[in-house]
């Protein structure tokens, strides 16, 4: 039987995922407009944003299996996994806004995100293993916390290093400094937070440690003979949760790609100006592409601003939750749904907006559904199936997460956005449907152990 953790000794375990979000922030607020300044066309955003799902759709599942596997009198089960991914992303980080080519931005998007998957998938997984089965809701939710305090912190950073007068201006498709040194701070907090979770947090060791060997020597065939098995027995609730999944992801993805284009262009009017369209040999030409590519740069660091509130909101939803389940059960199912429908409305609310102070709105209910598909999901999930095998179930369990990104890289996004106009801003409408639609699949669940522990 698991002893009962308190909050702090739940927190340091989570720790680590401040910096996970620091990562996945600065890329989802800020590698479109890295692309854009370097030239790409708004409809082949998405493309290349594939990196992104098809490394979470290899590297996961591997090293969930690879963690489940592992034991290192040191580091442990888990930790091993957080150490090598927070080295490669933290270096990943710093390097991505120095990217002079989009293949080059593109290639490290690729190692960002595969590095940030190594170190995420066995925070998942280490909350089921410490945690008693009455405290997994508890234990998502604070780690949902520190995801929010992430999320805002590191969407606000460009903002706050332009305001202390780094500058926003660089030459014809030349990164700005105040994007640089965001993403510089991001690097260290990555490595740090990484560090204090394993200083501070142990591991169970296995019960059987000699069995526990011999099954580590096992070869990758009998991994993808454990990846079968999983798929052939996977619990009726986990297809469910995969289905809701699917279109919660797929609305999100369209966000981090998709919200810079949509919302400089159509609440701040502030489009990035193509260099192809201006002779930079002339004078007044040269001036021009300046000046908009300035305003489109400012109105990006305020995207990005607005974008952090979405962290700031799932973070006080999390705290209210957190204070709630700490002695009492919750409606999962219930949570999930309402709070998914909400995000869909603050989606949808984009298209109406010419006042920007009202993103704030915007992305407050976003930041409801966010905190919810954090925690949610994997609560349910941890009631459903083999606790042994976790590490590997919440990787396979992924896969209903990449598979949505990557179809809506391939075209997914500007299909569906394209039966309601030209605009980018429509990319957000189809995500707000696609959270509505999430919410409402809620109703598939129904096993009572799932719905509320």
């Amino acid at each position: 039987m698991k002893k009962k953790l308190g909050f702090w000794e739940i927190w340091n375990m989570s720790f680590g995922f401040l910096g996970i979000q620091f990562g996945f922030a600065l890329q989802g607020g800020f590698m479109s407009r890295i692309f854009q300044t370097l030239g790409v066309e708004e409809a082949s955003i998405p493309l290349l944003w594939i990196a992104a799902p098809l490394t979470g759709l290899l590297v996961q599942p591997i090293i969930g299996y690879l963690s489940d596997n592992t034991w290192n009198p040191t580091l442990g089960r888990r930790k091993p996994y957080f150490l090598i991914g927070a080295i490669l992303s933290s270096v990943a980080l710093f390097f991505v806004p120095y990217s002079s080519t989009l293949w080059m931005a593109a290639g490290f998007l690729w190692i960002l995100d595969a590095s940030i998957n190594i170190s995420m998938e066995p925070f998942r997984a280490l909350v089921a293993d410490k945690l008693p089965e009455s405290q997994r809701s508890y234990g998502f939710l604070t780690q949902t916390l520190i995801i929010g305090i992430g999320t805002w912190i590191a969407s606000n950073l460009p903002y706050f290093v332009s305001s202390m007068g780094v500058s926003d201006v660089a030459e014809p498709g030349i990164i700005p400094d105040s994007v640089k040194i965001a993403f510089a701070i991001g690097s260290v907090v990555f490595m740090s937070s990484i560090l204090y979770t394993i200083l501070t947090t142990k591991e169970y060791p296995p019960k059987n440690l000699k069995k526990f060997r011999e099954n580590q020597n096992r070869s990758f065939s009998s991994m993808f003979k454990e990846f079968t098995k999983h798929f052939v027995e996977m619990p009726l609730t986990m297809k469910k949760l995969g289905i809701i999944q699917f279109f919660s992801w797929f609305a999100f993805f369209t966000m981090w790609s998709m919200a810079n284009p949509a919302i400089t262009e159509h609440v701040f009017n502030s489009p990035i100006p193509l260099i192809s369209e201006f002779d930079l040999t002339e004078e007044v030409q040269l001036a021009q592409f300046n000046s908009e590519n300035l305003k489109f740069q400012k109105a990006s660091n305020l995207t990005g601003s607005y974008m952090g509130t979405y962290g700031l909101s799932s973070m006080l939803f999390a705290l209210i939750l957190t204070l709630y389940t700490a002695k009492r059960k919750i409606n999962r199912k219930k949570i999930h749904l309402w709070s998914l429908i909400l995000g869909g409305i603050g989606f949808i609310s984009m298209y109406f907006i010419s006042n920007h102070n009202l993103l704030i709105v915007s992305f407050s209910l976003i930041g409801i559904s966010w905190g919810s598909i954090l925690s949610m999901p994997y609560a349910m999930l941890s009631s459903s199936v083999n606790k042994k095998t976790m590490g590997t179930s919440m990787g396979i369990f992924n896969m209903f997460i990449v598979i949505p990104q990557i179809i809506a890289a391939v075209g997914g996004i500007n299909l569906l956005s394209s039966l309601l106009g030209n605009k980018a801003i429509f990319s957000m409408v189809i995500a707000g449907i696609c959270l509505i639609i999430a919410g409402l699949l809620n109703l598939l669940i129904t096993d009572k152990k799932t719905i509320s522990y």
